[in-house]
């Protein structure tokens, strides 16, 4: 009788011990038939204000490495990252640059010429039942700095009262799944800055986008309200500008005013941009 309670105790113990390994064995998480992912971030720091959307589901990324809150079915799921720029409307996926205050880009507004730096970056991930996926991502620049300086070379530039300008064929969206500008071409209007000789302006831009840029000029000068109206074809000065978005480009040229009373159009020539190539851009 207790041979047999004895061999009873012993396979109990056996059946428990075997049941425990098949356990560990089995399951690694305490979430056996879903994943969770782990994201690591390059270069985030305190002030960033970056987004987590998975599957169209937005969390707030509060540090990194930073753990999806929610854990996911085994599959594939699409992951988009990206900051809240200032100067940009979010639309799930969607980055709009904003329209100038107390207007609507609906309205067919330019777009404002200095918006955030928006940073993005986009996934597809494989999650699997049982396990942690870590993921390491660096999320790209997606705007870029365009600094313009014009040298008046003809005329007398302290009688230069204000300089308002019309860049287009710019891009004013940006699809971050895609990562890609998207919609129609639109403008940005800005106001240069004097200091001697030299006219400058400084934008930020998601990209060129069309055909064809144009820049206008509207120059208004201090003896009696004398106006010079100038367009000028920045295509080809611009054709490098959709590449490296963390390197500002330069472009420079030299601006011909009237000499007398006239009102005229002026004539900008002598085109040099960032990448060092020259570029001819007469009216």
């Amino acid at each position: 009788m207790k041979a047999r309670q004895y061999i009873n105790m012993m396979g109990m113990a056996a059946a428990v011990l075997l049941s425990s390994c098949v356990k560990d064995t089995l399951y690694d998480t305490p979430h056996p038939d879903k994943g969770a992912v782990t994201i690591s971030l390059t270069g985030l720091s305190a002030d960033d204000n970056y987004v987590l959307d998975m599957d169209g589901k937005v969390a707030d990324i509060t540090g990194s490495p930073f753990t999806n809150p929610d854990l996911l079915n085994p599959g594939t799921h699409s992951m988009v990252i990206y900051n809240r720029a200032e100067g940009f409307t979010f639309d799930g996926r969607m980055a709009r640059v904003n329209a100038p205050d107390g207007k609507s880009r609906a309205d067919g507004a330019s777009v404002i010429p200095l918006p955030g730096y928006l940073k993005s970056v986009s996934r597809e991930i494989t999650v699997t039942a049982d396990d942690t996926l870590r993921v390491s991502l660096v999320p790209q620049q997606r705007v870029r700095d365009l600094h313009i300086e014009f040298t008046v070379t003809q005329g007398r530039p302290e009688l230069i009262q204000s300089v308002t300008a019309t860049l287009g064929g710019i891009a004013g969206a940006f699809d971050m799944e895609a990562e890609q500008t998207v919609g129609e071409p639109v403008s940005t209007v800005f106001a240069f800055t004097r200091e001697g000789s030299k006219l400058t302006a400084d934008l930020r831009l998601l990209g060129t986008m069309g055909d064809v840029q144009t820049l206008v000029l509207d120059i208004v000068f201090t003896d009696g309200g004398r106006t010079q109206h100038t367009e000028v074809e920045l295509t080809e000065a611009m054709k490098e500008f959709n590449g490296d978005m963390t390197t500002a480009y330069r472009v420079t040229g030299t601006l011909e005013t009237p000499v007398g009373m006239e009102e005229g159009k002026g004539e900008i020539t002598g085109w040099e941009t960032g990448d060092g190539g020259d570029v001819s851009a007469e009216m």
